[in-house]
């Protein structure tokens, strides 16, 4: 399953999950461009509580810096996995993304699943978005996004998981105002509030369990 910034790529050997926050995913999320005049700030921070099968699992941490001409959003995803009372997995995920009048820029970001470090990119350049990976590069269509949920205005176009560094094969669907569906690679809802701010997310991971973001 993609979640990309929502626990991209999370596999716990002998528990019973499998996450991939904004993966192939969480963190991460997110038609055309909004135009000027429409542009709302995001606040400065948004906070979730991840939930797998109704268990807290961790935090989901947005800050966001700047205005409409040079946006930067940091991500911070922490998840702790337990089988009974004992730690199995351990998993952090952390990205810089960068926007600027509403079209992305770059985005750096850091993944540790249990001691195994991965890094990945994407930069917008010349008719196209740069995208490099685990796996090698990829040359994204100019309009990629990377799927990180908390831009509505991202839907619609084509995204890439910001873990993997691949581009996904997903569809997105406004279902009414304020409700997003992903599906392919992906089974996600997200959620916003009336000033269009992600709200809440509920996805089904591959092994059938049930994952929820609640902002606190």
């Amino acid at each position: 399953m993609v979640i990309d910034q929502v626990c991209p790529a999370c596999t716990v050997e002998n528990a019973p999950m499998t996450l991939m926050l904004p993966r192939r995913a969480l963190l991460a999320a997110p038609a055309l461009l909004l135009p000027s005049a429409a542009w709302a700030a995001p606040p400065p921070r948004l906070a979730f509580a991840v939930f797998r099968n109704g268990t807290k699992v961790g935090e989901h941490m947005m800050t966001f810096a700047g205005g409409e001409a040079d946006l930067t959003v940091r991500t911070e995803v922490n998840m702790t996995v337990k089988v009974g009372p004992v730690p199995v997995y351990r998993y952090k995920h952390s990205a810089v993304e960068r926007w600027a009048n509403g079209r992305f820029q770059s985005v750096e970001a850091t993944t540790n699943g249990n001691g195994k470090i991965t890094k990945a990119a994407g930069r917008a350049a010349a008719g196209a978005v740069q995208i490099s990976g685990p796996n090698g590069n990829v040359r994204g269509p100019a309009d990629a996004v990377p799927l990180s949920h908390w831009n509505q205005a991202s839907f619609g176009k084509p995204m890439f998981n910001q873990q993997e560094g691949k581009l996904l094969k997903i569809t997105t669907t406004r279902v009414k105002p304020g409700h997003w569906q992903i599906r392919g690679e992906a089974e996600i809802d997200d959620f916003y509030d009336a000033q269009g701010n992600w709200l809440a997310l509920r996805g089904k991971l591959e092994d059938g369990s049930r994952l929820e973001y609640k902002r606190i």
